[in-house]
């Protein structure tokens, strides 16, 4: 039967069919593009580790060194943590779960981008909160509507992808965000900063959790843009007691993390000509936007952001509003 093309679609469907080559909206780098070396390599050294290092759970928070590496990462960007900052997580997407499950509860008022992630919107859907879209622009969302759902619907938290967002590719400027921040900081709102794509983003793009100091901030990352979505490992980074319950959390749910993805994770990351591979993968994205660009242009769709990096390139076909009756009809 044909697809309904919904967020439940987009969610399971096309994560399960194989034989559609190129999937429109999948968040992930062509096979081709991996950083095979440096995986290989990992997975090498992973095989002189003794059995015994796996005879556990391991640690709730997660590998010990690989947090450590986030840590020192997030501190060259201006973010000082350490690694009582850090939790490990199955993926970022199980990260925005935890903090949905720890922080909020049902019928409470949340606001997202319009448009945005699809699978958030499912995790938002079964956790029973009230949903509230504010509109993305290319300089980030906007201020003025986010300003208004704020005074009407007193939200506990806002979800927001800071660099080249999922689906528009756009990127926050300084005025949106620190305006945002100041918002969030009158309401008392949790802002939550999903920032999955931030090593394909061009440098300078604002870290609110950098900006603001994790006090109602919570950072969201994880490697499957760089490395491969293969190996579930992301990371939330947050304040020393909110983090604390996080871990709980991520322990009632799901007991620990996988110590042995982790230890690949962080192989990759120290030996495996990381970042040769990702300055690479932007170079290879830049040249791809241009392409896809230079064909969306002459087949008359409407471009909303040129971003030339990252994954995402979001256009819209070119309606003649005396004809959208005839549209919806057929």
């Amino acid at each position: 039967q044909p697809p309904s093309l919904t967020a439940t679609w987009l969610l399971s469907d096309v994560f399960a069919d194989h034989s559609v080559p190129i999937k429109s909206g999948g968040g992930w780098l062509p096979n081709e593009w991996i950083n095979e070396t440096g995986l290989q390599h990992a997975l090498r050294a992973m095989s002189r580790v003794p059995a015994a290092r796996f005879g556990d759970y391991g640690h709730p928070y997660g590998f010990a060194p690989l947090r450590e590496r986030i840590a020192e990462q997030l501190d060259r960007r201006g973010l000082p943590v350490d690694v009582s900052n850090v939790l490990l997580t199955q993926g970022a997407t199980q990260g925005l779960d935890l903090i949905v499950r720890t922080l909020l509860r049902a019928g409470d008022s949340v606001i997202v981008e319009d448009p945005g992630y699809c699978n958030l919107l499912q995790i938002l859907k079964l956790a029973g909160l009230v949903v509230h879209g504010v509109p993305r622009t290319p300089a980030g969302v906007d201020t003025d509507v986010l300003e208004a759902l704020v005074a009407q619907h007193k939200p506990k938290a806002i979800f927001v992808n800071t660099t080249l967002q999922n689906p528009t590719g756009a990127t926050f400027g300084m005025s949106a965000a620190f305006r945002l921040l100041q918002i969030a900081e009158r309401q008392r709102m949790w802002v939550i900063e999903d920032d999955v794509s931030r090593e394909l983003a061009p440098s300078g793009a604002p870290l609110f959790a950098a900006m603001e100091g994790l006090q109602r901030v919570l950072y969201v990352s994880g490697f499957s843009k760089t490395v491969t979505p293969g190996l579930r490992c992301g990371y939330v980074v947050a304040e020393r007691a909110v983090l604390r319950e996080l871990a709980r959390t991520k322990m009632a749910v799901g007991l620990t993390s996988s110590e042995a993805i982790e230890r690949i994770v962080d192989k990759v990351l120290l030996e495996g000509r990381y970042a040769r591979h990702v300055e690479a993968v932007n170079e290879r994205l830049k040249l791809a936007h241009a392409t896809v660009e230079e064909r969306l242009d002459s087949l008359g769709l409407e471009v909303f952001h040129r971003p030339r990096a990252g994954l995402f390139l979001w256009a819209r076909l070119p309606i003649d509003p005396a004809r959208a009756g005839d549209v919806a009809t057929a």
